[in-house]
């Protein structure tokens, strides 16, 4: 299975390195959308099929919280895993996020390996044959 995977942090550095990982893990990936906010990974989501998504918590115009509550009002959140990468790691704001409905939480910095096991976590895709 290929996935469709969205990226939504304002770094391009750090959305080029989460990409390097994904290809470091041998996932088969069909697209690899990415946005500077939320209010761009929401105009991507009307109009794409996306199978996970990576986000930010501190970005402008639209941060990760306000961007994972506009999915949940939206009824969107169940309709893929939002995986939640930041430089916070405060075991409260990690549960908060987990109580919205995100599938997963990855710290910065994060390694290949870490990207690898949270998207098997999330889609059960164990390698780049879908097994």
């Amino acid at each position: 299975m290929a996935l469709n995977l969205l990226l939504v942090d304002d770094s391009a550095t750090v959305r080029s390195l989460i990409k390097k990982c994904i290809e470091m893990a041998s996932f088969s990936v069909n697209e690899i959308y990415e946005a500077n906010h939320g209010k761009e990974a929401l105009e991507i989501i009307e109009n794409s099929w996306i199978d996970v998504v990576f986000t930010d918590i501190n970005m402008p115009e639209m941060n990760g919280v306000e961007f994972i509550e506009a999915l949940k009002e939206q009824g969107k959140l169940q309709d893929f895993p939002v995986i939640v990468v930041s430089t916070e790691g405060s075991q409260t704001r990690i549960e908060e996020l987990k109580a919205m409905g995100i599938k997963g939480y990855l710290r910065k910095p994060f390694t290949p390996e870490q990207i690898k096991e949270i998207i098997e976590q999330v889609t059960g895709v164990r390698d780049v044959d879908g097994n």
